[in-house]
């Protein structure tokens, strides 16, 4: 059972969450280059896990955690790809050649 401080201050860090995921969207969208929408497509994705983190804990179950894992991994793999998309325009290199 959680108790009425631990549940308000969870409450209030989702609206803090809510308020700061906001402000990264405008970034998002408003952007003036490239690597500012990479940035702050990593700190929506940072903030998603702690909502769901946190809904985990207020929920008072472990299943939610899972889906954290999965956003976690595809937010680093998409990251990976824009960054070498900005770097030389190409994600996968084709001049590597192999002697077998």
């Amino acid at each position: 059972m959680i108790s009425a401080w631990t549940e308000f201050f969870l409450s209030s860090a989702l609206v803090l969450f809510a308020v700061s995921l906001v402000v990264a969207l405008f970034r998002l969208i408003k952007g003036p280059t490239t690597a500012d929408r990479v940035v702050a497509f990593d700190a929506i994705s940072a903030i998603v896990m702690c909502i769901v983190g946190v809904l985990s804990v207020l929920f008072g179950t472990v299943s939610f955690l899972d889906s954290v894992l999965l956003i976690a991994i595809i937010s680093f793999l998409s990251s990976i790809t824009i960054s070498r998309f900005i770097e030389g325009g190409n994600v996968f290199n084709g001049n590597n050649k192999r002697n077998f």
